[in-house]
């Protein structure tokens, strides 16, 4: 990294925002009873299942509600873990929503403590390193980052029952970043942009110091002298994050506004100023029936958050960004016309991305949790951060 964009990237990270985030935007009362059905339909459905399982004997052949008896619907474990998110998020944003009380019976039995405690030992166990890693346990952080936003008795209570897994997910992920040499650029699961993004956030809002100055470091290092991302190149046939935008929209969490609108001229070249949408045209699933196909409506959907992402983190003048919510309105408009529940294949998991994009739970202020972050020592072999960052103030989200 030069000197120069050192200097930068770390005056850029105690700058607040120029404008405060937004809170969750109101979301219509059929659409999120629609959503919601999606999850409830599918928390609980345990085949057919698809196990990332390592076996290491005879014994641990067993069918996925014993292996884990939490996250065992949906398809897989991140679809499952994701499916109770969705739950949170709209039962925490419309508490008396006539799909609130079957959800808050169905995450009271899927964070009872000896669920919970039954997840931890199965991530923990030998030859499980990289369970999930790094998607799922991001979106299990998400999961905590909720119940720690929520001020609600129940919600306070599961909170506490899932902090044991919240802590495996957190040091499984402590463990493995300082050791990323290089970002792992692919629109899947194994992307590493947006599970740092969802991790950042988890950690602004459990107040994890140790993990967030990690996370700015790394990013700073892996992405920081990035450009030319070839936008032109995307999609893979089988995407459902965007390379390229999921790095901008990472970027845009740790980086004062000036400075990220710099960076992303280099980064992004291909941004228009004259407000066009046709620039990146959203991608088109030929088959909603092929579990991989169908993964091209999921990019839709993320990538009208990412886009609107970007356009957060800029300045308010900056003259692209009628172009980049040009871009996210027609994509928000093709990804929410694919969540019909209709095929398993993709309602198992895109009522999530849509609920993600329209409570705007990446752009949404959350204030520092109150309750006790998970022990945040760092695994000795990692690298300290160089640089020292200021905590997040409350309600900043970058």
């Amino acid at each position: 990294m030069t000197l120069l964009l050192a200097l930068t990237l770390a005056l850029a990270a105690s700058v607040p925002p120029a404008v405060a985030p937004p809170g969750p935007a109101p979301l219509d009362a059929a659409v999120a009873g629609r959503f919601a059905a999606l999850a409830l339909a599918c928390v609980e459905r345990e085949y057919p299942n698809k196990i990332a399982h390592t076996l290491a004997g005879d014994a641990d052949v067993k069918p996925p509600r014993e292996l884990t008896p939490a996250f065992y619907g949906c398809y897989d474990w991140h679809s499952a873990v994701h499916g109770h998110w969705l739950l949170l998020r709209l039962v925490r944003l419309d508490p008396q929503a006539p799909y609130a009380g079957p959800a808050r019976q169905r995450l009271g039995r899927a964070f009872a403590s000896p669920a919970i405690a039954a997840e931890a030992a199965y991530v923990r166990a030998d030859g499980r390193r990289a369970f999930e890693r790094p998607y799922g346990l991001a979106w299990l952080l998400q999961v905590a980052a909720e119940l720690r936003g929520w001020d609600d008795p129940e919600a306070r209570a599961w909170a506490a029952s899932l902090q044991p897994l919240e802590q495996v997910a957190r040091d499984r992920l402590a463990e493995w970043i300082p050791k990323l040499t290089h970002p792992i650029r692919s629109g899947e699961h194994s992307q590493s942009a947006f599970a740092f993004g969802l991790t950042l956030d988890w950690a602004r809002t459990a107040g994890d110091d140790a993990m967030r100055e990690l996370l700015t470091e790394r990013i700073r290092a892996l992405y920081g002298n990035d450009r030319d991302c070839p936008l032109a190149y995307e999609p893979s046939g089988e995407d459902f994050l965007s390379p390229c935008l999921a790095e901008a929209d990472l970027l845009r969490r740790v980086l004062e506004p000036a400075v990220f609108a710099s960076w992303l001229t280099r980064f992004l070249t291909s941004i228009p100023r004259d407000g066009a949408s046709g620039w990146l045209p959203p991608a088109v699933a030929a088959d909603p029936t092929d579990p991989k196909l169908a993964h091209l409506d999921g990019l839709n959907l993320s990538r009208a958050w990412m886009l609107e992402g970007i356009a957060q983190g800029l300045p308010a003048t900056d003259p692209r960004l009628p172009a980049l919510r040009a871009a996210a309105a027609r994509h928000r408009e093709r990804g929410l016309a694919s969540v019909t529940g209709e095929h398993y294949e993709g309602g198992h998991w895109l009522g999530s991305f849509a609920t993600y994009l329209m409570t705007q739970r990446g752009l949404a202020a959350e204030p520092r949790s109150s309750a006790p972050p998970p022990s945040s020592v760092l695994p000795s072999h990692s690298a300290a951060p160089s640089t020292s960052v200021a905590p997040a103030k409350a309600g900043a989200h970058r």
